[in-house]
This record gives structure tokens, C-alpha cells and sequence, in this order.
């Protein structure tokens, strides 16, 4: 069965909102919850990056039965892997085991504010993949040393381990992403409703296999609101960033450069991107791609801080109603 998610956009909600949202979208019928995790919003007009961890932990408290996930935490230049391991197990215990950890290779906007350069993204790949090594061996619970081409770990332990291990899902995109990762994660996490990447996933000696055991999670912007107009106007304020695609998104470091390399994105190429307005059947079709491409868990991003109350409370359970009945039950 395929689930759907709401997606914690901590680039455009500051923390209060971002909980009492959280709590809204559970008995609106989400199945679960995911949160980006930013120390920059994309564009100055969103105008929010709360620490997604503490947010989180807030969340755990506050629901009761969706699933949370990071989406995504780079565990290699903001934060040491060895923090990650830590933070990611406490908040386990907090979820009481409905936490995955998600894991990607990170953006430039979020990354650089420590100071350690932007490398290229085989080497962000490679950090990736030694991060992973460390995080599993932390949440093992013995004590860990660990000496690498890029992290050190020295005499460390997690404490307090939860009772249902960490699944980890790893963000990839490529051939080369796919042969490093996959067989280091529980669960794939695509950015785009590509076919091509289940497959090649599934194809990966040692990866676990999409649908059983492991979880394919896309996500999808969205900007339903009672008048098209509205929506596409919001759209365009708050989202036209996302028409670079990852490989640009990845590398700009500002809110700054975004608005710069966005500046003559015009509202109807937001709107052919993002599916705009009050019509249920248009989002559906929409979001249908991720599943055809056999992606099994897909979150909605509804854009703009100033319409998540009125799409939770007006939109969400029709919404889901359809997408249930539109999706594959199996």
C-alpha cells in the first residue's frame, strides 16, 4: 500500500508553527511526517530555518502514531557523523520507533556556514559513505574507533540506545550514488519519480530490495489553495527555486544566489512544475508519477506558511481520500 507523508518545511514555518502542524496532519490522516533539515532557507521570502532536531523531538512528544523521518540530514560537514549517531538514537527512544534516519550528500547553502569548503560530489559521496559506517557501528552500543580518509572516531559510544534499531534511507541519484549507498541503507529516497532509480536500486548486489524489505521515499511540492490565481502567485514567491533541479540546488550558497539564478522564472514555469489551486484531481495526477515509478512512500510539500492550516483542516482528508483510491493497494 502506498503511503502518504507531510512534509515539515522548516525553510518556511518557525518551530511553534512547525509542531502545531505536525500534530494537525496526524488525525488528518497522514502516515507519516518528514522535516528538512536547513540552516538556510532557499529564498529570503520563506524566511524561517529552526534547528530540524529539536523541532523533532518536539514532534515526538506531540503525535502518536506517524512515522517522523529527516529529509535530509547531512551527516558530514555541519555535524560530525559520530553527533548524528547520537542525536539520531535519542530521537528513537522519543518516537518510540517510528524514526528513520534520512541521510543524503547535502547543499551548499546549508553546509558551508562551518567553514569547511564545498567538495566536489565524489568526495561528498565518499563522506557519505564513512558517516554511514560510523553511525552503524555507534548504534551498535560498543565502543567505537574509527580512523578514515575523511572522519576520525575516538573512544566513542551512544548511550542510550533505543529498543528498535535506526532504519536508515539514503538520497541518491545516480549510477555512481547507487553503487556506493544502496547496499549501506534500508531504505531509497529520490528526489525525482524515476523509474530508472528503482530499478537500478533493485539491481544493486546487496541493497534491499524496494517493496520488501525496503521503502522508495519521494517527495512533491504542492500549492493547493482556494483560488489557482493565489496559488500560482504563492507558488512563485515562496518555490521558484525549485526549478534549478538538485545539480544547481546543490552547489548555490545563498538565499542570495537562489534569487539571482531564479530572477526570470516566471510564474507559469512554477505553476508547469508545481501542481497550483484548488483541484484535488489536478494534485492527484501529479503525485501519481512517483507511484507509477514505484516509489512506495511519497510526502507532500504544501507551499507557503500561510495556507498549512487551511490545507490541513479543508484539504487534506479529501485529498488523501483520493490518492488512497488512486494508488496501488499492494
Amino acid at each position: 500500500m502506498t503511503r502518504f507523508g507531510y512534509t515539515l518545511m522548516t525553510e518556511q514555518s518557525g518551530p511553534r508553527e512547525l509542531v502545531k502542524y505536525a500534530v494537525a496532519a496526524e488525525p488528518a490522516g497522514f502516515d507519516f511526517e518528514v522535516s528538512s533539515d536547513h540552516y538556510s532557507p532557499w529564498l529570503t521570502e520563506q524566511g524561517h530555518a529552526p534547528y530540524a532536531w529539536t523541532v523533532l523531538g518536539a514532534v515526538a512528544q506531540a503525535t502518536e502514531r506517524v512515522g517522523l523521518m529527516t529529509y535530509v540530514t547531512c551527516p558530514t560537514l555541519r555535524y560530525h557523523p559520530a553527533v548524528v549517531a547520537q542525536k539520531a538514537a535519542t530521537l528513537q527512544i522519543l518516537a518510540e520507533g517510528r524514526f528513520t534516519l534520512g541521510l543524503g550528500s547535502g547543499e551548499n547553502l546549508n553546509e558551508h556556514v562551518v567553514g569547511a569548503g564545498w567538495p566536489a560530489i565524489g568526495q561528498r559521496q565518499e563522506m557519505l559513505t564513512e558517516a554511514i559506517e560510523i553511525i552503524r557501528a555507534l548504534h551498535t552500543g560498543e565502543l567505537v574507533d574509527y580512523r578514515g580518509q575523511h572522519f576520525d572516531v575516538e573512544s566513542a559510544r551512544v548511550w542510550d540506545l533505543p529498543e528498535e534499531a535506526v532504519e536508515i534511507g539514503v538520497a541518491v541519484a545516480g549510477e555512481r550514488g547507487l553503487e556506493q549507498l544502496a547496499p549501506l541503507a534500508d531504505h531509497l529516497i529520490g528526489t525525482e519519480p524515476r523509474a530508472d532509480l528503482i530499478e537500478g536500486w533493485n539491481g544493486i548486489d546487496g541493497a534491499p530490495t524496494i517493496g520488501s524489505p525496503a521503502r522508495a521515499v519521494g517527495q512533491i511540492p504542492i500549492c493547493w489553495a482556494p483560488s489557482e490565481e493565489a496559488a500560482v502567485a504563492l507558488a512563485h514567491e515562496q518555490f521558484r527555486w525549485f526549478a534549478g533541479g538538485w545539480k544547481v540546488n546543490a552547489d548555490l550558497p545563498t538565499p542570495a544566489g537562489f534569487a539571482g539564478a531564479t530572477q526570470f522564472v516566471r510564474p507559469e514555469d512554477v505553476a508547469d512544475a508545481i501542481p497550483c489551486g484548488p483541484d484535488l484531481d489536478k494534485i492527484v495526477d501529479s503525485v501519481s508519477a512517483y507511484w507509477e515509478a514505484g516509489f512506495t512512500d511519497i510526502a507532500l510539500v504544501q507551499v507557503g506558511d500561510a495556507l498549512q492550516e487551511q490545507f490541513l483542516t479543508d484539504a487534506a482528508l479529501p485529498l488523501l481520500e483520493k490518492l488512497r483510491a488512486a494508488a496501488p493497494s499492494s
